[in-house]
């Protein structure tokens, strides 16, 4: 692992068994939630992972912090295989690495106040005594704009802004190396989703973050991101940094995701055109043979039901799973 990686990710998957026969008392379907995902993220920047609601990207954010167990493949921290590490050596991961939830309601005790639920992870890894326990959340609260007053409020006393910087506070406790965000602003109003991505950043800046960004706002995606990827259907189909993929998108769904991004100026976004998908996303129960998104692509050839394009760089500057990318 080079000393520049933090996170990887190798042939990752999750399945999900279903459907259980009442008969043989096991499981007759599987859901591929995740289906064989290789990712890299660098120190100190940002992998945006962008998709269609269903395509896997919380599955892959709760694999990547190993919140679930992956049906295969493995994931390397600062170069140790977490898949694979004892309860023991699991406690001792999670002060490298930590979630902000989507909910940021959700994500908090209701009977606990503010200042507790910042506290909690301090108190599970026994770092501190209790009154520098009391001493660093203040620093947190004061770090993601939140006043020492706010300690003793309740979830519910405060706004969805309010609770989701309770939430970076919290993941921020242990000092970690890499948050895992779950599209963190998308629970939030216009305004209020500026004011924490701006803030995300700051903290990155000054203290040295990785971030893994689950979103489906790719508007909100291009500004953050030190490089991008794109999911469909529990498979990654392009990878590259945000003016690659934005600028010159080379998968049909990347291109068809891409415009249907809001365009700030309307005469600009009058000339754009459209590109409309047929089709309903396929099952992840049962996925189309070969390439996933063929059943959905206007450029379907034989080929596409045969063979599963892999995700490599055929010409374009960086990877795309296409047999025939632009």
């Amino acid at each position: 692992m080079s000393d520049d990686l933090i996170l990887q990710a190798f042939d990752l998957k999750k399945h999900f068994p279903t459907g259980a026969s009442k008969l043989l008392q096991r499981p007759t379907q599987v859901v591929q939630a995740v289906d064989g995902v290789s990712l890299s993220l660098r120190r100190g920047t940002t992998l945006a992972i962008v998709g269609e609601s269903g395509c896997g990207k919380s599955t892959l954010a709760r694999l990547l912090a190993r919140l679930i167990e992956p049906t295969s493949g493995s994931v390397v921290l600062n170069g140790v295989n977490i898949s694979t590490a004892s309860s023991k050596e699991l406690l001792k991961m999670r002060r490298e690495i930590q979630v902000v939830f989507q909910d940021p309601y959700a994500c908090l005790n209701p009977r606990h106040s503010i200042g507790q639920s910042i506290g909690t992870p301090i108190r599970i890894q026994k770092t501190m005594s209790r009154s520098e326990e009391r001493h660093r959340v203040f620093e947190l609260m004061e770090l993601v704009g939140l006043s020492h007053e706010h300690y003793n409020r309740f979830p519910h006393e405060f706004s969805g802004g309010q609770r989701q910087r309770a939430g970076i506070a919290r993941a921020l406790a242990l000092q970690p190396k890499v948050i895992v965000a779950d599209e963190p602003v998308s629970a939030l109003d216009v305004s209020i989703q500026a004011q924490i991505l701006n803030l995300l950043e700051k903290l990155q800046s000054d203290l040295g973050l990785s971030y893994v960004f689950i979103a489906h706002d790719l508007s909100v995606v291009r500004h953050i991101a030190d490089e991008v990827a794109v999911m469909y259907l529990g498979k990654i189909v392009e990878i590259g940094s945000p003016d690659a993929v934005y600028g010159a998108p080379a998968h049909p769904y990347t291109k068809a995701l891409m415009s249907a991004v809001p365009v700030p100026n309307p005469q600009a976004g009058a000339k754009r055109k459209r590109i409309i998908l047929t089709g309903d996303v396929p099952s992840p129960v049962n996925p189309p043979s070969g390439c996933r998104f063929r059943t959905r692509c206007a450029k379907v050839q034989d080929i596409c039901a045969v063979d599963e394009p892999l995700l490599i760089d055929r010409g374009q500057g960086h990877p795309v799973a296409c047999h025939f990318p632009d």
